[in-house]
């Protein structure tokens, strides 16, 4: 069983450790001023290529009637909901902790549906986009950034294109590795000039923010099959 830990992106003032046996144990809350680039990040400590061997599950081909436009809409709307002092409190992690997801993650990860209240949650965000929107069989859903991207390179959706509606990896360190992806946003253009905009759950003070990123700190983008 993989144990993870919590880590400060550059240029952060913020941390929260988890630490224990699941990806879930518990969550500090000690929350300072951000500068740029303050996010909260989610790195493995031992390198698996996937949860105790686990392969990421194949995609659901139910085709969904959404579009990546209308992903975004609701994206937006969503920006300036912040957590509260405990890094909880946000409909994204309530309705995360009661999903089925929740049960599945836990199954492979252990750990309790409680403490996903307060964990980090910039992919509970973007799982809560495609559920909301009917788009979740083809957005995919998880809670853990690593073995979310994988999920779209189990599914041959994975690159290196920017497009809107994309779900695109980061990682701080400018790594292409799966296994060293620390954050994940929704993309809302590519600028043409080495930047990307977004709209990211769990960013600055634990806002959903908008904003614009390197591509040097893209791991890669998965792609959900929208309608036209």
């Amino acid at each position: 069983m993989a144990k993870f830990r919590i880590t400060a992106a550059p240029k952060t003032t913020i941390a929260r450790a988890m630490i224990g046996a699941t990806v879930l144990a518990s969550a500090f809350t000690a929350h300072a001023t951000s500068q740029a680039y303050a996010e909260t990040v989610e790195q493995p400590i031992i390198a698996a290529d996937d949860h105790a061997g686990v392969q990421a599950p194949k995609a659901d081909e139910t085709k969904v009637n959404v579009t990546a436009a209308q992903v975004l809409a609701l994206a937006r709307s969503q920006v300036g909901t912040t957590e509260n002092a405990a890094g909880g409190g946000t409909p994204y992690q309530q309705w995360y902790a009661a999903s089925q997801r929740a049960a599945e993650t836990i199954a492979r990860d252990g750990g309790e549906r409680a403490a996903y209240l307060n964990a980090p949650w910039c992919a509970m965000f973007i799982s809560w986009l495609g559920e909301k929107t009917g788009a979740r069989p083809t957005v995919g859903w998880d809670a853990y950034t690593v073995t979310y991207a994988k999920w779209f390179r189990a599914n041959n959706r994975f690159g290196t294109l920017a497009k809107p509606g994309a779900v695109v990896f980061f990682s701080w360190s400018g790594s292409k590795d799966l296994r060293d992806i620390n954050h994940v946003g929704m993309v809302v253009k590519d600028n043409q000039n080495g930047t990307i905009s977004t709209i990211e759950g769990n960013t600055g003070n634990g806002r959903v923010e908008e904003r614009i990123r390197p591509t040097s700190q893209v791991v890669g983008y998965g792609y959900p099959q929208y309608a036209a």
